[in-house]
This record gives structure tokens, sequence and C-alpha cells, in this order.
């Protein structure tokens, strides 16, 4: 490998937009790391028959530590001259039953956090020291949601993590910017749009006299206003090729 390599590392890319991330940065010049605790085996086949380079790391991040120190030890092990560039891409979440807290078992909100921002936390952690050498060609992309930046009723957790997302990314890129000039990493926190996944059957079906928006997300449905997993990756990649990425901290990808 060259310095014109790309390094990517995403978390939940065994489905959903994930998947469709990590398959459309398959590429000659890109290493791809995919963190899931399933494996998408469609995204193998292809990788393997046109000889790309993916990895797919099978780790739960309802315990984040194991995976962060994963990340932190291989790229401590890396030749990191070998990447122009090396972007983590914090992807993963995951919806509890809809409904309010104390209708919701303590194990389910514990794993919502913990996958939808501790896991965050930690990686980021983990990348961001482990690849300083590269400076500013870093790039940190949170993939939040319009509930990290309002409250729906019946979706808690779901709304802290991405709320605790936004701010941690706020954060981070204040931290970063006070670095020495070209040091900095780049970080967004990016509301994707409303994309058509398990997330969003999980919602559409849920107990109405629970979650009182779930016809709100029958009616996206109906009325043709999700995306396609591959659709939205493809808007996602685009705004993270943006000559602007990291100039605004929370995005919406609807309003670049």
């Amino acid at each position: 490998m060259s310095a014109t390599h790309e390094l990517f590392i995403i978390t939940g890319a065994s489905r959903g937009m994930g998947e469709a991330i990590a398959q459309q940065l398959l590429a000659p010049e890109h290493q791809v790391i995919g963190i899931s605790r399933g494996r998408s085996e469609a995204l193998q086949r292809e990788a393997d028959t046109r000889s790309l380079a993916l990895e797919q790391w099978q780790a739960d991040l309802a315990e984040p530590l194991a995976a962060a120190e994963r990340l932190a030890a291989w790229l401590a092990q890396q030749d990191l001259s070998r990447f122009r560039r090396a972007t983590l891409i914090n992807n993963a979440g995951v919806v509890s039953t809809p409904g309010p807290v104390d209708g919701v078992p303590l194990a389910e909100l514990s794993m919502a956090l913990r996958v939808g921002l501790e896991s965050c936390l930690l990686l980021s952690s983990a990348f961001l020291n482990g690849t300083a050498e590269l400076g500013s060609k870093r790039r940190i992309l949170n993939i939040s949601s319009g509930l990290g930046r309002r409250a729906m009723a019946g979706s808690a957790p779901y709304c802290a993590a991405k709320a605790g997302m936004d701010n941690l990314s706020r954060a981070m890129a204040l931290d970063e910017a006070a670095k020495p000039a070209g040091q900095g990493a780049a970080i967004v926190s990016l509301a994707p749009g409303i994309i058509d996944t398990e997330m969003q059957l999980q919602l559409r079906s849920a107990d109405p006299a629970k979650f009182p928006n779930r016809q709100v997300f029958a009616d996206f449905k109906s009325g043709g206003q999700l995306m396609s997993p591959a659709e939205a990756a493809g808007k996602v990649l685009r705004f993270l090729a943006s000559a602007g990425f990291g100039n605004t901290v929370l995005a919406d990808v609807r309003e670049s």
C-alpha cells in the first residue's frame, strides 16, 4: 500500500445504512473495517470477489470497552504513513422497546446508552489517540438523529443517546480545534434523514398506547418518505467528502 490509501472504520456495518456505507466504501485504495455484533456475508462476498481490503470485527457494542481496546491495539500495530486519511464512522445504535422508561427492562435501557453513546465515546478516544500522527487528515462522523435535537414521547433512551452524541461531538470538536494547526481532527454529528430500516419497522409496529407517535412513523412508510439504506448511505458519504466537512459540528444531511 502507498500513502494514497484511506482507512475507514464503521460501526453497525452488518446491516442497514451501516452495511450500505461499508459497501459503497469498498474500493481498491480503501481499507474498510466494520465493527458489528453480526457479520455481512454479502459485504464479504463482494470484497472477496473484487480482492478488496475488508475486515469484519464481530463485537457486541453493548460492551464497548473490548471493541475500543481492540481498535487501540490494532492502530498501534499499523504503519499509519500508508494512509493519506483515516475516518471513523460511529453509526451503531439501537431503539429500546418504545414506551416510557418505567416500562422498559433495565437491560434494554443500559444497552441503548452503551451502544448509542458509550461506544461512540470509547471508539472515538481510541481512534484519536491511535491516529494522532495523521493530524488533520482524520475525520469522525457520528450518525445522529433529529431525535437528539428534539424530544419525543416513548423514545427517551434513543433521544438521550443521540443528544449525548451531539454534545460529545461539539466538545470533542472544541478539543481538536485547540490543538496546534494541522493536528486536530474534523468532527461532525450528522442527522441522516429518515431511512427504511429495522428501527423504523420497530417504531411503526409499536403499541400506540405506549408510543403515541406510532402513526407518524407508519405514515412515513405509507407515504413513501423513507430513503433506502443505499440512498441514505450515498448522501452521508457525499457529505463526508465535502470540502467543508467539520465546519459545522451539528449537521443534517437534508440541509447540506
